[in-house]
């Protein structure tokens, strides 16, 4: 756990780094069109959209399975 300039101890469960970004994140789709920021982010080619999946496997061999929280569709 890091500590902040005030002393107080910040890490896994803070309620205020929850806060800030739970507010960060409301402000963002508040203010944004997410649809378009999605279509400006998909792959621009198949060779990208290859080098991204290969990426996805690379990270999936480290990992102890999916997500429950997450469903595929």
């Amino acid at each position: 756990m890091a500590k902040r300039k005030n002393g107080q101890v910040q890490g896994e469960g803070d309620y205020e780094a929850t806060r800030r970004y739970r507010k960060r994140t409301e402000a963002y789709l508040n203010n944004n069109d997410v649809a378009k920021a999605a279509a400006r982010a998909k792959p621009r080619s198949r060779a990208e959209a290859k080098e991204l999946e290969a990426a996805e496997a690379a990270g999936k061999k480290r990992a102890k399975g999916e997500d429950p929280a997450i469903r595929r569709r």
